[in-house]
C-alpha cells in the first residue's frame, strides 16, 4: 500500500505541475525558433495572448480542482478549453506541441469514459499537425500526406495506451473492491470472534455450572446407595435383633454383629463417595468376584435364594463401568428387598465382545414401569438413578415388569477396558 500511495502522490503533483512546466517549456522552445520559423509579429502577439489565456485557464483549474470530483463539468470545460487553446498555439509555433501533449495523460480524469477517446483524437490531431513540417494547416500535398501518416500513428498509438489505462483502471477497481470486501470480511471476522469470545466464556460457566450440578447428583446418588442403603439394612438388623425379646441372644448378637458390620461398611463407602473413589469391593476383586460377594451377602441378610452367573469371558474393565454396574446391582438387589417382596433372585453379568450387561431379575410383586414418574434429577435414586449412572457412560437400563409376574432389570454399557 505504501508505494501504491507514493505513485498517487506522484500522478497528483504530476497533473498540479505538469502543465505549468510543460507550458514554460514550450514558451521558451517557441520563443527561441520563432525568427528560425518565420513568425510575423501579429503571430507572436497572438502566441503571447494564448499563452496568458493558458495561464489564467490553469490558475482558475488549481482553484477549482480540490473541491471537483472526476469528470465533473468544470473538468470537461477545463480540458476541451486546453485543448482548444494547445490547438491555437500551434497553430502559430509547432513547439507548442509540448504543451499540448499533456492532454494524453489526464484525459481518463477529466472527461467522462465515453468522451475519453474522443479528447485523444482531438489531442492526436494537434500533435500530428504540429509534426507535419509546415505548422497548421499543412502548406503542401507532401505535409497532408505526413499529416495523415502522424495523425494514425498518434491515433492508434493514443487508443492503445487508452485501452490499457482503461484496463488498469479496471484493474485498479477490482483490486480496490476486493480490499474493500476483504477489509469487511475481516470486520464481520473481528465481529465473529468477539462474539465467539463471549459465547466462549458463556459455555464456561454454563460447563462450570453444569460440573457442579453433575457433582451434586453423583454424591446424592453416592449417599443414596451406600448410606440410605446401608442405613436401611442396619434398621433392618436391628428391628430382627430387638423381635427375638431376649429369648435367643445367639440370634440377636448375630443381627447386631451384621448391623455393626453394616455400619463400618457404609462410612467406608461414605467416605469413597465423597472422593470419587472406586467402591471398596472393586479394590479387592474383579466385577465378577465382587458381584458374586454383593449378591451372596444380600441373600443371608434378606433371607433369599439369590444366583449369580457370569456368561463369557470376563475382561479387565475401566474402574467408571465396573463401579457402574456394581451400584446398579446393589440398587437393584435392594428395590428387590424393600418392594418387591421377592423370595428368589437371579444376577447374571454377560460378557458380549464391545459390550457388557447385567440383568437382575426376581419373582416379586412386580409393578407398572409406565406408572412410575420420570426421572427429574432430585428425590429418590431408584429407577431413574440407575439409569442416569448408565447414561453417564453411553449405556442404557431398561425395566420390564408386571404386577404379580416380578421385574427385571437389564443394564447395557460399552465394555471399556483400563487405559
Amino acid at each position: 500500500m505504501s508505494g501504491g500511495t507514493t505513485v498517487e502522490q506522484r500522478w497528483e503533483q504530476f497533473y498540479r505541475y505538469g502543465p505549468w512546466t510543460l507550458l514554460a517549456i514550450a514558451v521558451l522552445m517557441a520563443a527561441l525558433s520563432s525568427r528560425l520559423i518565420g513568425m510575423t509579429a501579429g503571430e507572436v502577439r497572438a502566441a503571447g495572448g494564448l499563452v496568458v489565456a493558458a495561464s489564467a485557464l490553469q490558475l482558475w483549474w488549481d482553484r477549482t480542482r480540490p473541491g471537483t470530483g472526476p469528470h465533473a463539468p468544470a473538468a470537461t470545460v477545463y480540458y476541451v478549453l486546453r485543448t482548444v487553446t494547445a490547438f491555437a498555439l500551434c497553430w502559430s509555433n509547432p513547439f507548442f506541441s509540448i504543451y499540448a501533449i499533456i492532454g494524453y495523460f489526464d484525459v481518463s480524469s477529466l472527461l467522462p469514459k465515453r468522451f475519453a477517446r474522443a479528447g485523444l483524437l482531438c489531442t492526436a490531431v494537434t500533435m500530428a499537425g504540429a509534426q507535419s513540417g509546415s505548422g497548421m494547416p499543412p502548406a503542401s500535398l507532401t505535409n497532408w500526406g505526413a499529416f495523415g501518416a502522424l495523425f494514425v500513428l498518434h491515433a492508434s498509438l493514443a487508443l492503445l495506451f487508452g485501452n490499457l489505462g482503461d484496463r488498469e483502471a479496471e484493474k485498479t477497481r477490482r483490486q480496490t473492491e476486493t480490499i474493500g470486501e476483504l477489509e469487511r470480511a475481516n470486520t464481520r471476522l473481528e465481529q465473529a470472534l468477539a462474539e465467539n469470545a463471549a459465547l466462549h466464556a458463556q459455555l464456561l460457566l454454563q460447563a462450570r455450572e453444569a460440573g457442579v450440578a453433575d457433582e451434586r447428583r453423583r454424591l446424592a446418588a453416592e449417599i443414596h446407595d451406600t448410606l440410605a442403603q446401608g442405613l436401611a439394612g442396619i434398621i433392618a438388623q436391628l428391628q430382627a435383633a430387638a423381635s427375638t425379646g431376649g429369648g435367643d441372644p445367639a440370634l440377636a448378637r448375630r443381627h447386631l454383629d451384621s448391623a455393626a458390620a453394616l455400619a463400618r461398611h457404609s462410612l467406608g463407602e461414605a467416605r469413597r463417595s465423597v472422593h470419587n473413589l472406586v467402591p471398596a469391593a472393586l479394590e479387592e476383586d474383579d466385577l465378577p468376584g465382587a458381584l458374586e460377594k454383593t449378591v451372596t451377602g444380600w441373600a443371608e441378610r434378606h433371607g433369599v435364594r439369590a444366583d449369580f452367573t457370569v456368561t463369557g469371558t470376563a475382561e479387565p474393565l475401566h474402574d467408571e463401568v465396573g463401579a457402574t454396574l456394581l451400584r446398579i446391582a446393589e440398587e437393584s438387589l435392594a428395590n428387590a428387598a424393600r418392594h418387591a417382596g421377592a423370595t428368589r433372585a437371579g444376577v447374571t453379568l454377560s460378557y458380549m465382545g464391545d459390550e457388557i450387561t447385567l440383568d437382575v431379575r426376581d419373582d416379586g410383586r412386580g409393578f407398572d414401569p409406565a406408572a412410575l414418574p420420570p426421572y427429574s434429577g432430585a428425590g429418590g435414586f431408584g429407577l431413574g438413578g440407575m439409569r442416569a449412572r448408565a447414561e453417564r457412560i453411553a449405556g442404557t437400563v431398561t425395566v420390564e415388569s408386571e404386577p404379580g409376574l416380578g421385574t427385571a432389570v437389564s443394564a447395557r454399557v460399552p465394555l471399556v477396558r483400563p487405559a
